[in-house]
């Protein structure tokens, strides 16, 4: 998953990337449990792996885990990682990690799976969704893992702002007309303010948070979990931090499936032009759909209801509505709410009601919605996935675009995405990023790795399906699934053809003969 783009401030063309949301905010659009800590003891981890392992790494590697009951099936611990692991002696970082145990007898090891961001919870996707995330038949042979990743939730995290001053950074109009001085001046302070807050309040992490290192880290875990290789599903984002252990340690990949993927070569405005157009198109999949509902607030033909959804976006980019709460909502924060009911056609309802509330002037919905998106609920931001997005992408994306290739992208939005467009470009929060980026974008081959199954959605908008045909085709032993549908993501979406393509593999270690097509 990754988020979307970063339609929010505005903050920038490098935002505007990699990727989603993540799968557990998309959930959050459907609503969630939480299960309360219960601090029991419980039994350790098989012996650590600890073959091949470099000297001063072993003291990491031979870490004997005690895991504390946090739920119902569900085992809580936590792991101790370098921080640097260039310098494994200079300091720690603790990652959180939760357990839901194998239910049935033959366990075949441990399943880790990330949602995506960067910067959602893992810990979140198994504890809360675990059903979501993973189906019964995975639950019942795998030992499922859901970790917080570097910089995340419970894990060492990045920290920046309160409340009351992330809902300025994210919500707030700036003054004069779009892409004015004015306007792109008070974008450049806001953003200078928010990395300013981040460097003061993360302990120095900044230059180590970023998708190198959150992959040796999930290394680690495969020691300390007592996985000789290691088995991994990864959604959005979490396809990125999937390949990237590929590449680092091909000879450890397991089973692994990568769920809505990202071409690791693209750069970061390749990426954002990509997705701008995946939700333009996307929109136009909603629209032909509420054309044909009793409900919706579009007229005539799928052409007229995006010119008209336009001149909406452009009222409230000139006239924000005010919400009930105080917050005012502008065209980016409506197109926040917009795209993350793309994410999901079940969400496709909501989105009904929140633009025909918006035409009367009451953006309470749309306002639901962009909270989802941020996983704000009460006033509250119930994570950091916003922090820790920003952090990876300014570490893990170069800041090298030209002139000549900015004028391509604008070109190329303002052909295949008009809707979007106006609202998607801006200034560049990492130009101000106190940590110098340490990633590279290049074709992930992973030579050597076990087969690797990536799975694509047709109709995805935050990892468009030309993404996982080029992961596919990159990987040395990769296999594509495609899912013929709409919504971020193919697995455990009802489409039987991709979820027992998955299992088998999963389960019995079938591999395709082939590419796989699911219609």
């Amino acid at each position: 998953m990754m988020r979307p783009t970063d339609t929010r401030p505005r903050i920038a063309p490098r935002a505007v990337g990699v990727v989603a949301m993540g799968i557990t905010a998309v959930l959050a659009l459907v609503g969630c449990a939480i299960i309360p800590l219960q601090p029991d003891p419980v039994e350790s981890s098989p012996s650590p792996i600890t073959d091949g392992i470099a000297e001063d790494l072993l003291p990491y590697y031979q870490q004997t885990l005690t895991w504390t009951a946090c739920g119902e099936g569900f085992d809580c611990t936590t792991v101790t990682a370098p921080l640097d692991w260039s310098d494994p002696s200079l300091a720690t970082i603790d990652l959180a990690v939760v357990r839901h145990r194998a239910t049935g007898s033959d366990r075949l090891g441990s399943l880790l799976t990330n949602p995506g961001g960067p910067g959602a919870s893992g810990v979140s996707l198994v504890q809360d969704s675990l059903g979501f995330a993973v189906s019964a038949e995975l639950q019942e042979s795998y030992d499922v893992i859901g970790f917080d990743p570097r910089g995340v939730g419970q894990s060492t995290a990045v920290v920046c702002l309160d409340a009351a001053d992330m809902d300025a950074y994210v919500f707030d109009i700036p003054p004069g007309e779009r892409r004015s001085s004015e306007w792109d001046a008070a974008i450049e302070a806001k953003q200078e303010s928010f990395a300013d807050a981040c460097e003061a309040n993360s302990d120095g992490i900044l230059p180590y948070i970023d998708t190198v290192s959150s992959a040796r880290d999930m290394d680690l875990l495969r020691g300390v979990l007592g996985d000789e290789k290691l088995n991994y599903l990864g959604y959005s984002y979490g396809t990125f931090l999937g390949a990237t252990y590929a590449k680092h340690y091909p000879a450890n990949v397991g089973r692994m499936v990568l769920d809505g993927a990202i071409d690791p070569s693209l750069s970061l405005l390749e990426v954002g032009t990509a997705q701008a157009v995946g939700f333009e198109n996307a929109l136009r999949s909603y629209m032909t759909w509420c054309l044909g509902q009793s409900d919706c607030a579009f007229a005539g033909t799928v052409d007229d209801a995006m010119a008209d959804l336009g001149i909406l976006l452009a009222s409230v980019d000139q006239r924000p509505l005010t919400n009930e709460d105080g917050r005012m909502m502008g065209a980016d924060a409506l197109l926040t709410g917009i795209i993350a009911a793309l994410y999901s056609q079940g969400s496709w309802p909501s989105l009904n009601v929140a633009l025909a509330l918006a035409l009367q002037g009451d953006p309470s919905v749309a306002f639901q919605l962009a909270d989802f998106y941020y996983n704000r609920s009460g006033g509250q931001y119930l994570d950091n996935s916003t922090e820790a997005f920003n952090a990876y992408n300014c570490m893990d994306y170069p800041r090298d675009v030209t002139d000549a290739e900015q004028a391509a992208s604008d070109a190329i939005l303002a052909e295949s995405a008009p809707t979007v467009a106006p609202y998607w470009t801006g200034p560049d929060l990492c130009d101000v990023w106190p940590a110098e980026e340490t990633g590279v974008r290049e074709a992930i081959a992973a030579a050597g790795a076990d087969p690797i199954l990536v799975v694509g959605t047709t109709g995805d908008p935050a990892t468009p399906y030309e993404w996982s045909v080029a992961l596919a085709d990159q990987l040395e032993s990769g296999v594509l699934v495609t899912r013929v549908g709409e919504g971020h993501t193919g697995y455990n979406k009802g489409n039987q053809c991709v979820d027992d393509t998955v299992e088998a593999y999963f389960i019995d270690g079938i591999v395709p003969g082939g590419d796989v097509y699911c219609e």
